[in-house]
């Protein structure tokens, strides 16, 4: 679920995931650092969202932060401070690093050349 104002009175986490908060703060980071305008980046998020919602997304927000990440891949790709094979061999690295890595114990990459 996307985070809720600090004023209401949900008891809920603004964030169900840990990744959810850090990909917020990656994000408003990289803003924050000048590489692109937060305005820049949540017209292009609502346009993803209004896409999901008219393809069938849940009602309930529960793929909100799925789709923050896809179109943040997508958006840091379009202004080239990413690239797609860069991007996808990170995401295959953590993908083998969580399948080996014993359970309850924290993920973490190898560093190169290890």
């Amino acid at each position: 679920m996307p985070p809720h104002d600090a004023g209401t009175e949900k008891t809920e986490p603004a964030f169900a995931e840990p990744w959810h908060a850090e990909l917020f703060a990656v994000t408003h980071t990289l803003s924050a650092s000048g590489h692109f305008s937060w305005s820049d980046w949540t017209d292009q998020f609502a346009i993803a969202l209004k896409l999901a919602n008219n393809n069938g997304s849940p009602k309930d927000g529960s793929d909100y932060y799925d789709i923050w990440l896809v179109t943040f891949e997508e958006f840091l790709i379009a202004r080239d401070l990413a690239n797609a094979s860069d991007l996808a061999d990170l995401k295959h690295a953590w993908t083998q690093a969580y399948l080996s890595t014993p359970h309850g114990d924290p993920v973490a990459l190898k560093k190169v050349g290890e």
